[in-house]
């Protein structure tokens, strides 16, 4: 369950937290996140089923630039976008090297 950015949904702790319906895993993933991106995360906002999902997504994936530009250039991932690297995804990379780690993979 790759996202387009190339984070690994099965793994991410709000995708997990949804799955199990674990709302102490909510709280602590709202806690983590809060503090790893100086943002004011709450419980309630971690319910995620993937980002390529119909269902429920992580709020902040609703206003994602590389999910909306991904799905307006008809992109399965960053990786196979002609415009790689593109300034917004190595701003992200360097937030989530993970994320960059899972795409180049894919380029190879």
């Amino acid at each position: 369950m790759l996202a387009y950015c190339g984070l690994n949904c099965s793994s991410c702790d709000a995708y997990l937290a949804t799955q199990e319906n674990n709302d102490a895993k909510r709280e602590k993933t709202a806690q983590t996140w809060s503090k790893m991106y100086n943002a004011d995360i709450k419980p309630e906002q971690i319910n995620c089923n993937g980002c390529k999902s119909e269902g429920v997504k992580f709020s902040h994936c609703d206003v994602c630039e590389i999910r909306q530009c991904c799905i307006s250039n008809s992109v399965d991932n960053c990786a196979v976008c002609e415009k790689y690297i593109c300034d917004t995804l190595s701003k992200f990379i360097k937030l989530a090297p993970e994320a960059g780690i899972a795409l180049e993979k894919l380029r190879i």
